[in-house]
């Protein structure tokens, strides 16, 4: 765990050494989970949202986007629940004065339950070999199943606290498991309290016409009190979807983990409007299709997993996390949710207007049943670079899928003489209206393929005396480090063809 722990630690430092994230007000000492994204980051994450956003509306013709506003009508979060409902469990430690979400401290004990569970196998299995039965291990091996019920006993009491909003339960649970504070080592807790996530602010040039107004703490909102201008304006018949990306503001308890856990980020939701008994089968097709989209990128299929929620949230049915093995742990990345008809019917509700779609086949009116696929992009993002990350005993490399990497190819004469800084711009020019390109003539070629390695470019195109009497270059892959001698006039083609979003979209289609 401590190895996995480093190595994120050297994960986040080059992220910042390399121009990906920084923290924010930097010069100022940062601010408390807020990042900005560098000149390779920016990249990286606009190719993101790229590949999402087309997966969406290009491969489904029944998808539409918008892009709604920050501030929204004070009465919409009332509507959804959030002024009522949007809380965490807060517990503070007397003794080193840290705040802590209480959910989330019995589910690191649950982790650590698990990490000596699968310490325990991993031990088996070395000693056996090939004859080892890790099934049967499970189920007979005295100290796992000890451990196994001991964890089973604690989900099942977390889980029955969760559903019934018992925070006297949620404190009980932490005293009898001896959950100690991760800074003081101390069991000195407060009692479990309610705190809300969202950030309130004033709206209004004088002080007896402002109105309270929220930073929205998600963009779904956005998307339904839009439903009846897409739905009309679009002629959208049902099944269809509306998709969306934009930043939303939550006041975290503990904000950690890098860009994980952030106060200001941007998500990519999309909701899917459906006939009222058609969810489930909807649920079921999404689920498949977005984790389809994960693995299309190429970072692992054993990497990524379905986590079925526990306590689902008062307007779901169904719901299930994509969560993908962070250096911490699996952790959730996308949520697809069953959110029924609650969205529409509130917002009908607490607004007077009538919210329906009239169904020209079965030739009546109803409120539709929601689908939603909600993804963080800066979750997205730190997978990315977390499963990209290697570092030996040569080099450090971003194994970027190639096409999101932030430059798809470096444009790198020999040396800065005898026409070759001439010949490379000459390349760059003809290469940089399809690709990012990058031009580097600084240092010796050696130092210049590590620069590239580091920020993830999938080619270095070099241009030595060769390329002057044949027109070729040497063409380096950035994972084989394979050089091969290729005509100039076919560079396109094979970029392209490693690093375009077509290559990815055609695999979601396939």
């Amino acid at each position: 765990m401590a190895q996995k722990e480093d190595v994120f630690k050297k994960i986040v430092s080059h992220c910042k050494e390399y121009g990906f994230v920084f923290p924010s007000s930097d010069i100022y000492d940062g601010l408390g989970a807020v990042y900005d994204y560098g000149q390779n980051g920016v990249e990286l994450k606009n190719n993101i949202k790229r590949y999402w956003w087309e997966a969406m509306t290009l491969l489904h013709g029944n998808i539409v986007g918008i892009d709604s506003a920050v501030f929204m009508h004070p009465t919409i979060w009332k509507a959804s629940g959030h002024v009522d409902a949007f809380n965490d469990p807060l517990i503070d430690n007397r003794d080193s004065k840290k705040r802590y979400r209480a959910d989330v401290l019995i589910e690191d004990e649950l982790a650590k339950i698990d990490d000596k569970i699968n310490a325990e196998v991993a031990k088996a299995a070395k000693r056996f070999g090939d004859s080892f039965d890790e099934a049967m291990f499970r189920q007979t091996n005295p100290r796992v199943l000890e451990r196994q019920a001991k964890r089973d006993a604690l989900h099942a009491r977390f889980e029955k606290a969760m559903n019934a909003n018992d925070l006297d339960e949620l404190k009980q649970i932490i005293i009898d498991n001896e959950i100690v504070c991760p800074i003081s080592g101390t069991k000195n807790w407060t009692d479990v309290r309610q705190f809300n996530l969202m950030f309130k602010t004033q709206m209004g040039s004088s002080s007896d016409s402002t109105m309270d107004v929220y930073l929205r703490p998600e963009t779904a909102q956005g998307i339904f009190v839009n439903f009846l201008n897409v739905q009309k304006t679009g002629r959208m018949r049902i099944p269809f979807g509306i998709a969306q990306i934009g930043k939303a503001f939550r006041n975290e308890i503990v904000a950690r983990q890098f860009i994980f856990r952030m106060r200001e980020f941007e998500q990519m939701e999309m909701q899917f409007f459906v006939r009222p008994g058609e969810e489930l089968e909807w649920f079921n097709k999404w689920k498949e299709t977005r984790l389809a989209w994960h693995k299309a990128l190429g970072m692992g299929d054993e990497k990524y997993r379905f986590h079925d929620h526990d306590k689902l949230a008062h307007y779901a049915n169904a719901a299930t996390d994509i969560e993908f093995r962070m250096p911490f742990g699996f952790k959730e990345v996308e949520g697809i949710h069953s959110r029924t008809n609650f969205d529409l019917s509130q917002h009908e509700k607490f607004s007077g207007k009538k919210v329906q779609y009239f169904d020209p086949e079965l030739n009546e009116s109803y409120t539709p049943y929601v689908i939603e696929t909600s993804i963080g992009v800066d979750r997205m993002f730190l997978s990315v670079m977390c499963s990209s990350y290697e570092e030996n005993e040569t080099r450090v490399v971003l194994h970027l899928p190639k096409a999101l990497a932030p430059v798809k190819c470096a444009i790198l004469p020999l040396v800065k003489k005898d026409g070759m800084p001439e010949k490379a711009q000459e390349i760059m020019k003809a290469l940089k209206y399809d690709f990012a390109c990058m031009y580097d003539e600084k240092d010796s070629v050696g130092k210049r393929y590590r620069r590239q390695d580091a920020i993830g470019t999938p080619y270095c195109i070099t241009v030595d005396g060769q390329t002057l009497e044949d027109n070729t270059v040497t063409l380096r892959d950035r994972d084989s480090m394979e050089q091969q001698r290729v005509a100039i006039d076919d560079l396109a083609a094979i970029i392209g063809r490693e690093c375009s979003l077509n290559s990815l979209l055609k695999k979601l289609e396939a």
